[in-house]
């Protein structure tokens, strides 16, 4: 993941049967999901075919992405995850989760004034 400020650095799905979308990925895109240990369950990441690295992540909607919605999020680098959710409120966002710590870092998932939800995420 890369870490400039206003990048986009990762994109993950959380749904109620994450198994199962895995492997529609996997067979329309031709992705290959490795196992990620999330509290009492796996979630996966997925690697296109002969790429260098996993691309995006397939979640159950499970601790900690109970109340995400279904739909792809993409992750924008920030320098200060608590300054930047402060200014989407400020421009007329809104905070949907507060920020929590994940993978060394902190996020928080946010939705713009048009209703597009995306997450912050400070490494």
């Amino acid at each position: 993941m890369s870490s400039k400020q206003g990048s986009i650095g990762w994109t993950d799905l959380t749904v109620e049967n994450a198994e199962a979308v895995r492997d529609f990925y996997a067979s329309v895109v031709g992705w290959t999901a490795e196992p990620v240990k999330v509290e009492d369950h796996d979630d996966f990441m997925m690697t296109p075919a002969g790429g260098d690295g996993p691309v995006a992540g397939i979640c159950h909607a499970l601790p900690p992405n109970t109340g995400l919605p279904a739909q792809w999020l993409m992750y924008i680098h920030v320098d200060d995850v608590d300054t930047a959710m402060q200014r989407c409120e400020a421009a007329g966002g809104s905070v949907i989760r507060r920020p929590t710590g994940t993978g060394g870092g902190r996020f928080a998932v946010i939705r713009d004034p048009a209703g597009a939800v995306c997450a912050l995420y400070q490494a």
